[in-house]
């Protein structure tokens, strides 16, 4: 199993250090968030590879965070756990967006096999250093890009960038977010950079290619998503 960038949302102190230690241990890693909106600002701001969120959370609950994030797109696979183990509940969670359900007390092992099986589930024909998008493709180890077969020829920075856009193909991305991320600003340095920077790899990606795959969303920012 590749290493993973997990986000657990575990009200349960004692359950949620256990948690975060075995998954560590297991070469993982992880962000614990206490209550369901300090979780559902992780889970939208991070870059995570997958989420566990518990049930009964104070301040929101699990459920709520699952709608939440698909109605904003993001399609991070999401494994629940709860207490409530009755068949409604469970249907509840799954309808709501979740991939898997899981409940309480459960065996590590079989955590860590649904873990696995959800985030296989998401990008099952993909090693964890490739990426797709339509037929742009990007390999994080040899640190090569094609589009079509053909290859394109990108900065470092660039390449961060569309490496972060593809890893959250169908979002959109502010240029904080992206500034943050990317640049790893903490603050608005008042300049064009992230609109410079989009415009050379739209350039670069787009310009020879259809269908055009990056798209600016007026007042909102960018996105690398297929037409429809």
């Amino acid at each position: 199993m590749r290493k993973l960038h997990i986000l657990l949302v575990e009200d349960d102190g004692v359950a949620a250090s256990y948690l975060c230690q075995g998954l560590r241990e297991s070469g993982h890693l992880v962000d614990h968030a206490a209550d369901g909106n300090q979780g559902l600002a992780q889970a939208r701001d991070g870059d995570y590879d997958v989420l566990i969120i518990d049930r009964m959370l104070p301040g929101r609950d699990g459920t709520s965070i699952v709608t939440a994030l698909r109605q904003a797109g993001r399609e991070v696979p999401i494994l629940m756990l709860t207490a409530l183990g009755e068949v409604d509940e469970r249907v509840h969670g799954l309808r709501a967006g979740a991939d898997d359900y899981l409940p309480k007390p459960y065996a590590f092992a079989e955590l860590l096999a649904r873990l696995e099986t959800i985030t296989r589930r998401h990008s099952p024909d993909l090693p964890g250093h490739l990426l797709r998008v339509a037929d742009l493709e990007m390999d994080t180890i040899k640190r090569t890009v094609t589009r079509s077969g053909q290859p394109i020829r990108l900065q470092p920075r660039e390449f961060r960038l569309l490496e972060h856009l593809m890893r959250h193909a169908g979002e959109v991305l502010t240029r904080s977010v992206l500034l943050e991320k990317v640049w790893e600003y903490r603050f608005d340095p008042q300049t064009n950079i992230v609109d410079a920077h989009i415009s050379r790899l739209r350039s670069k990606i787009d310009k020879d290619f259809e269908p055009p795959l990056l798209v600016t969303v007026r007042g909102a920012g960018y996105s690398l998503r297929t037409p429809g």
